[in-house]
């Protein structure tokens, strides 16, 4: 069971919200999840049908400013995520071994 995240658990990897529940502490600052669980039919999903979301081992974090930003990236960081993407709104993050590793990315 999540710490933090109890409203996402549905369709959520367990050592994913295990693994986020420890950067979330870390960083000492509310997450805000923009986006977690993606069914196969949700139009996000059928855009990019290899998302992460659709497994369950991915979440989308608020962070509009450069210092929340980088609060979120350096705790993720510091728990073993590898994956992990930047937008001005959002960071992205998952936990997918079946895709490239040591990886940051923007939008």
């Amino acid at each position: 069971m999540s710490k933090y995240f109890k409203e996402i658990e549905t369709n959520m990897s367990k050592e994913f919200l295990f693994v986020l529940d420890e950067a979330r502490e870390i960083a000492g600052i509310p997450f805000v999840i923009n986006s977690a669980y993606r069914s196969p039919e949700h139009p996000l999903s059928i855009k990019n049908p290899s998302s992460s979301h659709i497994k369950g081992l991915a979440v989308d974090i608020k962070a509009t400013d450069s210092n929340t930003r980088f609060k979120i990236v350096k705790a993720l960081m510091t728990v073993g995520f590898t994956r992990i993407g930047i937008a001005d709104t959002f960071i992205h993050v998952d936990l997918d071994l079946d895709k490239t590793q040591n990886v940051i990315w923007t939008y």
